[in-house]
């Protein structure tokens, strides 16, 4: 259920599930982003141009020559999640990390008065969920990291961070697919490269 919808300017709207960050209410946002996408693509809601997903909220965004903020809402509001279902197939990856390269590791080692050892271990057994992806193509937002080694951004970000870095902050863990600016602590690097735009094979 959508705990509130707001406008976002003239042709945004957002979808609001609350504050909370798990795979239950991630599980509706999807399912809300998938009935929205369904119905574009039938063509039964026209003027959508796109719509997107994060950990609790969905962001849409419409053609004012097509559609309207009242016909949204309108289309929203008649929803009933109950008779949402969501098919969706899992599919997991194993991502290699050499932790030597985690630049952070030492700071974080001393911070959470944990061993090294003890902070790889417990990272690298997290099987985790990919929540959204954002903030530049290909760059996951992955939970759920144990309580044990929850950090807070780095007070100065970095200007740069290399591409393949692994950071942590909070329940959360990602992986910069680009170089790129990052307040994130890093716990190591992948040479896995996550994001090719002109890569169109499944991987």
């Amino acid at each position: 259920m959508i705990k509130k919808i707001d406008n976002i300017g003239d042709c945004g709207i957002v979808c609001d599930f609350g504050d909370d960050v798990n795979k239950k209410v991630n599980n509706k946002v999807i399912k809300l982003f998938n009935f929205i996408m369904g119905k574009t693509s039938e063509g039964s809601l026209i003027g959508i141009k796109n719509c997107a997903p994060s950990y609790n909220k969905l962001i849409i965004n419409f053609d004012l020559k097509k559609t309207n903020t009242k016909k949204i809402f309108n289309f929203l509001n008649s929803i009933d999640f109950n008779n949402l279902n969501l098919n969706q197939s899992h599919k997991q990856w194993i991502v290699p990390i050499c932790y030597d390269m985690g630049v952070d590791l030492d700071n974080i080692s001393r911070k959470l008065k944990i061993r090294k050892e003890e902070i790889i271990k417990i990272h690298s057994e997290t099987v985790f969920f990919i929540y959204m992806i954002g903030f530049i193509p290909g760059h996951p937002f992955m939970g759920d990291l144990d309580k044990k080694i929850y950090l807070d951004r780095l007070e100065t970000p970095r200007v740069k961070v290399p591409s393949g870095s692994v950071g942590i902050v909070e329940k959360f863990c990602n992986i910069y697919p680009y170089e790129s600016p990052g307040g994130w602590n890093i716990i190591g690097r992948t040479p896995i490269k996550l994001f090719n735009i002109n890569n169109s094979s499944e991987p």
